[in-house]
């Protein structure tokens, strides 16, 4: 499993185009969108839809399917641990309210 970093604001973008995908991972675009087709790279975990003519591939999560397309628990994993780094899965603090607090005073 490769060691995916967690996701950053002030990171580079992690979506890419298809030629900028396909030069990374040494794939021709027109593999890419075979691969899209067939199911093989998934909708909203490899690649988002922009519109109707154009998508973005996750570039940290590619890289970690070329690497672990022989291990699919390692690279599921990675899926996993990636999603989770995002920041809409951060647990954040709560506040405690002042109707709490008194309750426990009383």
């Amino acid at each position: 499993m490769t060691n995916l970093t967690s996701y950053s604001a002030s990171q580079e973008s992690i979506f890419i185009r298809k030629d900028a995908a396909a030069q990374l991972i040494g794939y021709a675009p027109d593999t890419l969108k075979k691969l899209r087709a067939n199911g093989v790279l998934r909708e909203g975990i490899h690649w988002v839809r922009i519109n109707s003519r154009s998508v973005r591939y996750n570039k940290v999560l590619l890289m970690d399917w070329v690497i672990n397309r022989d291990d699919a628990q390692a690279h599921e994993r990675a899926i996993e641990m990636f999603f989770m780094s995002l920041p809409s899965n951060q647990k954040t603090a709560r506040r405690k309210s002042k109707r709490s607090s008194e309750t426990r005073c009383a």
